[in-house]
């Protein structure tokens, strides 16, 4: 996946805001498994994929539908927010971890 930017963050909330809350877990990790797989292919083919973009959060969430950003003032937006940055945390633990068994 792309480096990650507070506007990657950001997208996917929103995406997410257009979910039900106990299917937002399962599409945020979606996505970024998706976002990962995507980047793989554009450094293989030069040329972003056809579904996820070209390996960033961001370019995969604009093909999504979203809400627009409410602020924090809106406890679900934070929520959402919180959500990506741990998805993020526990993917790149997991991946260092499978990393080092290999």
């Amino acid at each position: 996946m792309r480096r990650v930017m507070h506007g990657d963050v950001v997208s996917v909330a929103r995406v997410l805001l257009t979910c039900a809350a106990p299917l937002r877990p399962q599409m945020c990790r979606r996505m970024i498994e998706q976002s990962h797989a995507a980047h793989r292919f554009f450094k293989r083919f030069g040329r972003a994929h056809s579904l996820w973009g070209d390996g960033s959060l961001m370019a995969l969430a604009h093909r999504h539908q979203m809400r627009p950003e409410p602020g924090f003032a809106n406890s679900e937006y934070c929520t959402c927010v919180e959500l990506v940055l741990s998805e993020l945390v526990t993917w790149r633990s997991d991946r260092q971890i499978n990393r080092a068994r290999n």
